[in-house]
């Protein structure tokens, strides 16, 4: 078998940023997959399932209730590496041009109290694993140490 693109990408020079992971193309339509990655692979520890979960659910109430971008939204996930995200939206998209949306995501994981979006036994198959405090703590790093200061070399995949 054929090795998938994501399995291509160096992982020993990934940094956190925001990245094109790939692009799909049928009947006119395109689908970017973005890669929000926010720990470095590797060599950082990765993120728990509670805080990733919590973002999941804050991300995805965001992305699908915004005004500009909700139309756009296939997808919000974590990846199974558990150092970041995955973003899919339609349209043939750059890295420059969603970094104002992931940043006023974050903004609003890094904000957000209260009761979490989904988060009860009815909504959610997991609703217990949940740790807001972490995932605000998470959100805000990104921000800081990523999304606050984006460049290319956190934009294009390392060779």
């Amino acid at each position: 078998m054929e090795k998938i693109a994501s399995f291509t990408v160096n992982h020993l020079k990934l940094e956190p940023g925001v990245y094109v992971s790939r692009k799909d193309k049928r009947d006119n339509v395109t689908v970017t997959t973005f890669d929000l990655r926010m720990t470095a692979p590797n060599k950082e520890p990765v993120m728990n399932n509670a805080e990733m979960h919590t973002i999941e659910h804050l991300g995805a109430t965001f992305l699908r209730n915004d005004a500009e971008w909700k139309e756009s939204v296939v997808y919000f996930g974590p990846m199974g590496c558990r150092t970041g995200f995955y973003l899919v939206l339609f349209g043939d998209l750059t890295s420059e041009s969603v970094a104002p949306l992931v940043k006023k995501m974050f903004e609003f994981v890094r904000d957000y109290q209260g009761e979490i979006p989904g988060a009860t036994a009815h909504d959610c198959g997991n609703y217990l694993d949940q740790n807001l405090g972490m995932a605000n703590w998470l959100a805000r790093r990104y921000l800081d140490n990523t999304l606050n200061k984006l460049d290319k070399a956190h934009m294009y995949y390392p060779e």
